[in-house]
C-alpha cells in the first residue's frame, strides 16, 4: 500500500518524531543558561571539528533543558514507585545512550552534553563511558579474524557491555569499565574506569541502538538499548561523514600518527596522494560498511536525531512523540 496515494496517511502523518528546524529548536532554550566558557568548550571539541558558542546557544542548551526534565521525571517516577513497594533504595542512574557513524563527531556531543548536564543541581554528577573500551583486544581479533571487522557488532564483548550496565541499572558502587588507547589502538590491559553512582551516565558508541531478531520462543534477550532512558542519534550524509574521516586522517597523519608508539606510526610518512587513498580504502572498506549495514538502521530507534550539515553544524532535530 502507498502511504502517499490519494486518500492514504501521509509518511509525514505516520512520523513517531516531531521535527524542528534550528530555529525552532533554538527557542526552546527558554531560560537555560549559559554555563561553559569559550576556553571550556574549546578543550571539548575534537580534532577536525570546531563547536561555536551560538551552537550551544542553539542546539545544546536546548537539549540540556529537555534532558533535565526528563530526568526530573524519571525521578519522580522511581520515587513514586519505591514508594509503593515500601523500599528505600536509592535512585538509579539515568542511562543516556548516543550512536553515530564514525567521524560523525559523537565524542564532542557526548563532551559538550555531560559539562552541560553536570551543572544542573538535581542530577550534578554526570559520567561518560564510550563503547570503545568493550572492543575485544587486536589479540582476539586477530585470532578470530576480525580485525577489519573491528567497530562492527562482532567486535564486541557484549556479555561485558550487558553485565557493566546491569550493574550500573542495579546501583552498585564503582563499577568498572575498560579503557581504550587510540593511540595504540587496543583496549589497554589491566587499566579501567570506576563509575561510582552518577546521576546521569552517558554511553557513547557506534552500535549501542542495535537489536537483533526477537527470539520464536519470546524468552527475554537483553540488549544494550534495552538500558537506556534516553537515546540520541547523530545524522549526516555519507559523503560528508567521508570527507571528515579524511580530514581528520590528514590532520592525524601530523600528529598522532608521529608518536612512534602509535598503532598507525606507519601512516605518517604517506605523502598527500597515498594518505588520500589510504583514508578512503579505510572508510569504504570499513567504516561505510558498517555505517550502512549495522549504525544507520538504527537511527529511527533513537528519541532524537540531530542532523548536521556540512560545516559540522545542526541543521534539524527530531524529537520522538511522547
Amino acid at each position: 500500500m502507498d502511504a502517499n496515494a490519494p486518500g492514504q496517511i501521509s509518511t509525514e502523518e505516520l512520523s513517531p518524531y516531531q521535527i524542528f528546524s534550528r530555529a525552532q529548536w533554538a527557542k526552546l532554550r527558554a531560560d537555560t543558561p549559559m554555563t561553559l566558557s569559550e576556553e571550556e568548550l574549546g578543550e571539548l571539541q575534537g580534532l577536525n571539528e570546531h563547536v561555536s558558542m551560538s551552537e550551544v546557544v542553539d542546539i545544546y542548551l536546548p537539549l540540556s533543558r529537555l534532558v533535565n526534565l526528563y530526568v526530573g521525571a524519571t525521578q519522580e517516577l522511581f520515587g513514586a514507585t519505591q514508594q509503593f513497594l515500601g523500599g528505600r533504595e536509592h535512585k538509579v542512574p539515568y542511562i543516556i545512550g548516543m550512536a553515530g557513524s564514525v567521524a560523525v563527531g559523537k565524542s564532542t556531543t557526548a563532551r559538550i552534553l555531560r559539562a552541560l548536564l553536570s551543572h544542573w543541581p538535581n542530577h550534578p554528577k554526570v559520567d561518560l563511558v564510550p563503547t570503545d573500551g568493550f572492543l575485544l583486544p587486536n589479540a582476539v581479533l586477530e585470532s578470530e579474524g576480525l580485525m577489519e571487522r573491528k567497530g562492527f557488532p562482532e567486535s564486541y564483548d557484549l556479555p561485558a557491555v550487558l553485565r557493566f550496565l546491569s550493574a550500573i541499572k542495579a546501583g552498585k558502587r564503582n563499577v568498572e569499565a575498560p579503557v581504550y588507547s587510540h593511540l595504540y589502538y587496543d583496549v589497554m590491559p589491566d587499566k579501567t574506569i570506576k563509575i561510582d553512582q552518577p546521576d546521569v551516565l552517558i554511553i557513547e558508541g557506534l552500535n549501542v541502538l542495535q537489536t537483533g531478531k526477537p527470539p520464536k520462543d519470546g524468552k527475554a534477550i537483553p540488549y544494550v538499548s534495552d538500558f537506556f532512558d534516553f537515546s540520541l542519534y547523530l545524522d549526516a550524509d555519507e559523503e560528508m561523514l567521508r570527507t571528515w574521516y579524511i580530514e581528520r586522517f590528514f590532520q592525524l597523519r601530523g600528529t598522532a600518527f608521529r608518536n612512534p608508539q602509535s598503532y598507525f606510526h606507519r601512516y605518517a610518512s604517506l605523502t598527500d596522494d597515498e594518505t588520500q587513498e589510504t583514508a578512503n580504502r579505510i572508510w569504504e572498506t570499513i567504516n561505510l560498511a558498517n555505517l550502512r549495514e549495522n549504525v544507520l538502521p538504527t537511527r529511527q530507534r533513537a528519541d532524537l536525531i540531530m542532523r548536521k550539515d556540512d560545516n559540522h553544524a545542526i541543521s534539524s532535530v527530531a524529537l520522538r512523540k511522547l
